[in-house]
């Protein structure tokens, strides 16, 4: 399990800008966050749904290592460069990076795992192995 920084509920806004050590003319350097993770399991194996909006294909990094799943991202502010002449009393955009770690059971065939991602939504397939998978009922005949 992980745990997560919270502001305070009752008044986030203020007490987050006041708070700030970079409240006037700061930069955001880096933003880490835990995406929402939704697991779902069926009888041939397991999906995983990440709510990631902002990123791009090429911004994760999805790696297997003795039953452990990693999934990372990190994207990065696409043009420090302002030719104009506007000067920032508080600028946010930069980087931003998560990283999840899962413990996958043995049922999982981690040599088949795959992944899309579209509209914000990672989703990667966990399919079970051929051991695993549900037998389907027979009739026993008698003798």
């Amino acid at each position: 399990m992980s745990l997560v920084k919270r502001s305070n509920p009752v008044f986030p806004t203020f007490f987050d800008e006041v708070f700030n050590p970079d409240w006037f003319g700061g930069t955001m350097n880096a933003k880490s966050f835990v995406p929402a993770v939704n697991i779902k399991e069926s009888d041939a194996g397991f999906n995983l749904e990440f709510a990631v909006p902002g990123f791009k294909k090429e911004d994760f990094k999805v790696e297997v290592d003795k039953n452990v799943l990693t999934v990372s991202a990190e994207v990065k502010n696409e043009s420090e460069e302002h030719n104009d002449s506007a000067k920032y009393s508080k600028k946010e955009f930069g980087l931003a990076s998560f990283k999840r770690m899962f413990t996958l059971p043995e049922s999982v065939n981690t040599d088949n795992i795959d992944g899309t991602y579209e509209a914000g939504i990672l989703v990667l397939n966990l399919p079970k192995k051929e051991e695993a998978l549900p037998k389907p009922k027979r009739l026993i005949e008698l003798s």
